[in-house]
C-alpha cells in the first residue's frame, strides 16, 4: 500500500514538473517573440491558464500528503495534549469531507462543461477534462488527508536528514 502511495506521489511530482517546465518555456518563448520579433504566441494566455491550473492541482495532493498546508499554530500547545485527540480527528475528518465535496463539485462541473462544450477563449481548448483533472486532484488530496490522519504526513525518508540539520 505504501509503495503504491509513493508511486502515485512520484508520478504527480513528475507531472507537476513537466507542466511547470512547459509553462516556463512557453512564457519565455512568448516574451522573446513579443519583445524581439514583435510576434507573440497566439493563445499563449489560454495555454498558460490551463498549465497554471495543472501545476496548482498537481501540488494540492503533494502538499496535503506532506501535511504542509498553511496552519495557525496559536493553539498547538493546547491541541497537542492527549485529551484533545478527538479535536485532531474531527478537524482531519472535516478536511477529508471538504476535499471530497470539492472533488464531487468539480466532477459535476466537468461533466456539465463537457455536455455544453465549454471551451477556452482563444484556442477553444475544452474545459471539461481540466475540471475532471481538478476533481481527481481533490480526490487524491482527500485520500492523502485521510492517510495522514492515521499514518502521519508522507515525508520522503531521504529528506529527514535535511530537516535534522536545520
Amino acid at each position: 500500500m505504501l509503495s503504491l502511495a509513493w508511486k502515485i506521489r512520484r508520478s504527480v511530482e513528475t507531472g507537476m514538473a513537466v507542466f511547470l517546465l512547459a509553462m516556463v518555456a512557453l512564457t519565455f518563448a512568448d516574451v522573446v517573440g513579443r519583445r524581439i520579433f514583435g510576434k507573440p504566441i497566439y493563445g499563449s494566455n489560454d495555454i498558460t491558464e490551463h498549465l497554471m491550473a495543472l501545476v496548482v492541482f498537481c501540488g494540492l495532493p503533494l502538499v496535503t500528503a506532506a501535511g504542509a498546508h498553511l496552519s495557525v499554530d496559536l493553539f498547538d500547545r493546547l491541541v497537542s495534549k492527549p485529551w484533545m485527540a478527538w479535536w485532531r480527528v474531527l478537524s482531519s475528518a472535516l478536511v477529508v469531507v471538504v476535499l471530497g465535496v470539492i472533488a464531487w463539485l468539480f466532477v459535476k462541473h466537468g461533466l456539465n462543461a463537457t455536455r455544453i462544450s465549454e471551451v477556452s477563449q482563444a484556442l477553444r481548448i475544452p474545459r471539461g477534462p481540466l475540471y475532471l483533472f481538478m476533481a481527481l486532484s481533490c480526490a487524491l488530496s482527500a485520500l492523502a488527508a485521510l492517510g495522514i490522519t492515521f499514518f502521519g504526513p508522507m515525508v520522503d525518508p531521504k529528506d529527514t536528514h535535511k530537516e535534522e540539520a536545520l
